[in-house]
C-alpha cells in the first residue's frame, strides 16, 4: 500500500509564495485570500513535514531556513511535474500529446484510419492514437467500461435513450456490387428486384445483416443468400467471381479486389435508407482536448469525402 502523505499542493503553492514575497500579509493579497488562511498553510505544512521552513522576526518578515530553501527548489519542481500531468489529463496546452483510445467499426477502418494517422502526424505528432477494431456492440461495451475515448461507427444498434450519444459526421448510402462481366454492370443505376432471382453473397456482421435484409425486404425480395462473410473485402472477392451480387455502402477507391478480380457498382434507385457513420461517447463524460482534436479531424475527413 502506497503510504499516505500529509501535506499538499495547496500549501505547497501558498508556502511559495510567502517565500517570494518575504511577508504573509504581502502574500495573501497576492493570493487573494485571509492572511490567516496562508498562515494556517504554512503552519500545517511544518507540522506534516516535521521541520521548520520560516525564521519569523517581528519587523524583519519572513527568511527562509536552510530546510525551507531546500523545500522551495523541491516544491518548485513538484509544481511543475503536477501541472504537467494536469495537462497530460487533460490533453490540454499549446501542444497536444498524450495517448488517445479510439474504436471504430471493422468495415470503416480502411477508409477513416489512414486520413486520420496522416493528418493526426502533421497536426498532432504528440497524440498517440490506440484503435480498437470491432463490432458496434463490443464498441459499446469498450465505451461503458472506459476503455475508449470515443467510437467511430455505424448508428446501428444504438437506441437513442441508451447512455451513449451519437453524431452523425456522415451517411453512407447503399448501393449494389456485381462482377464486372455481368449483364448489368454497363449501368449507373439498379433496382433490387432486378436481382430477384440471382444469388447474394452477405456481409454477415451483427446488425449489418439485419439492415441489408430490410433493404430487401422494402423492395420485396427474398434474397437467396449463397454466401456468408464478416470480411468486406472477401463479399467484394465473392462477388467478383460471379458468385453473386451484393449490398454494401462503403465505396472504395478501387473496383479492384484482392483475388484480382473487378466488380461494378450500382447506384440503387429504391427509396432505402442511408446508414450514419457517427461519433459515439458516453453520455456525460467531458472530453479531453486531445480527444476532441482528434474528433475534429475525423468530422474534417468525413467532410472532405462528402463534397468529394
Amino acid at each position: 500500500m502506497t503510504p499516505a502523505v500529509g501535506f499538499t499542493l495547496v500549501q505547497l503553492r501558498y508556502f511559495l509564495v510567502a517565500a517570494e514575497c518575504g511577508s504573509l500579509t504581502v502574500a495573501s493579497a497576492r493570493l487573494h485570500i485571509a492572511q490567516s488562511a496562508v498562515s494556517a498553510a504554512v503552519h500545517n505544512l511544518e507540522r506534516d513535514l516535521g521541520v521548520q521552513v520560516f525564521l519569523r522576526r517581528r519587523g524583519r518578515g519572513l527568511t527562509l531556513t536552510p530546510a525551507g530553501q531546500r523545500l522551495q527548489q523541491q516544491a518548485r519542481d513538484l509544481l511543475s511535474r503536477a501541472q504537467e500531468i494536469e495537462r497530460e489529463a487533460r490533453g490540454e496546452g499549446e501542444t497536444l500529446y498524450g495517448p488517445v483510445a479510439v474504436g471504430c467499426f471493422v468495415t470503416l477502418a480502411p477508409y477513416f484510419l489512414p486520413a486520420l494517422f496522416s493528418e493526426c502526424t502533421v497536426r498532432y505528432p504528440g497524440i498517440e492514437i490506440d484503435i480498437v477494431e470491432a463490432e458496434t456492440e463490443q464498441l459499446a461495451t469498450a465505451l461503458r467500461a472506459g476503455r475508449l475515448d470515443f467510437a467511430l461507427t455505424y448508428d446501428l444498434g444504438l437506441a437513442p435513450e441508451t447512455d451513449l450519444g451519437a453524431e452523425s459526421i456522415a451517411q453512407a448510402p447503399p448501393h449494389v456490387i456485381v462482377p464486372a462481366g455481368h449483364r448489368l454492370a454497363g449501368r449507373d443505376s439498379v433496382e433490387l428486384a432486378e436481382l430477384a432471382d440471382e444469388p447474394m453473397v452477405l456481409l454477415d456482421l451483427p446488425h449489418s445483416r439485419d439492415y441489408f435484409r430490410s433493404l430487401l425486404a422494402a423492395a420485396g425480395v427474398t434474397p437467396d443468400v449463397r454466401y456468408r462473410t464478416q470480411s468486406y473485402e472477401t463479399v467484394r472477392s465473392l462477388v467478383s467471381r460471379g458468385l453473386g451480387y451484393s449490398v454494401l455502402n462503403q465505396r472504395p477507391a478501387t473496383s479492384q479486389t484482392y483475388g484480382g478480380g473487378e466488380i461494378a457498382e450500382l447506384t440503387l434507385r429504391d427509396r432505402t435508407a442511408a446508414l450514419d457513420v457517427a461519433l459515439v461517447c458516453l453520455k456525460g463524460v467531458t472530453q479531453t482536448a486531445r480527444a476532441r482534436a482528434v474528433m475534429d479531424m475525423l468530422r474534417e475527413i468525413a467532410a472532405r469525402d462528402t463534397t468529394g
